[in-house]
């Protein structure tokens, strides 16, 4: 079966590829030059994981730092269960999209937890439009929904400011992007989890007490975040069977 993939997201690829000369800190500029999805990250960790077992309701988080630093906590927080974690620090959703395939798609997982966007609104790979963002998210979503992969799309998490990147003013951008991930879950029938209106202050930015930095959660935020992910694989998986 071939996917297509629309000339407006190809172009948007193509200008963000280009644009790597010019990356913020948050990722290696070695590495983004020679690997530039980081490929090589998560390589050999997925030819050891092997195959599902019968019966395994396999799990993938797919995303950012976020994702990376929550994979940590699996064992506590989800103990027993499936899940594998697949975050990568600094990416953005374009980056996200040329590994999906190795990194979630070959897994065979029965849902896969989509939580990224926030490093593409701090510009993390050049300058990107909320509209460039959606198209990767969606991208994402129509490769696993054709290899029968359930989807769960998460909020993005407050945030007043970034530390690296001072002066992007990214709390209105995240709610925008927010409704749309909402209207776009329900028109297409999948899960949305909302951990922002979970977490966030009278400012639009990540509670204090959940984070050290404004933007990652620390393990009090991360158990904020566990039941609402939970109820959500749950009714994806519910309705997968449907």
């Amino acid at each position: 079966m071939r996917i297509r993939v629309s000339g407006r997201l190809t172009a948007v690829v193509a200008l963000l590829l280009a644009s790597v000369a010019g990356q913020s800190g948050a990722q290696s500029p070695n590495r983004l030059t020679s690997d530039w999805a980081y490929l090589e990250r998560y390589r050999a960790d997925n030819a050891s994981l092997g195959a599902p077992r019968a019966g395994e309701n396999r799990v993938v988080f797919m995303g950012n730092s976020i994702t990376e630093g929550w994979a940590k906590h699996f064992p506590v927080m989800f103990p027993g269960k499936p899940y594998v974690g697949r975050g990568i620090s600094g990416q953005t959703t374009p980056q996200m999209l040329v590994r999906f395939r190795q990194d979630v798609i070959a897994l065979e997982p029965a849902v896969v937890v989509l939580l990224a966007g926030v490093n593409d609104i701090a510009g993390n790979t050049g300058p990107a439009t909320l509209e460039m963002i959606e198209d990767n998210l969606q991208s994402m979503t129509e490769l696993a929904r054709a290899n029968g992969i359930a989807v769960v799309l998460s909020s993005v998490l407050p945030a007043y400011d970034f530390p690296w990147r001072r002066g992007v003013e990214p709390a209105p951008k995240i709610v925008a992007l927010n409704v749309w991930l909402k209207q776009y879950a329900a028109a297409q029938r999948l899960v949305y989890v909302d951990y922002h209106s979970a977490m966030v202050d009278p400012r639009q930015g990540l509670r204090a007490e959940l984070s050290g930095d404004g933007v990652h959660p620390n393990e009090a935020g991360y158990r904020v975040m566990a039941p609402l992910v939970e109820a959500a694989i749950a009714e994806a998986l519910s309705r997968r069977g449907r």
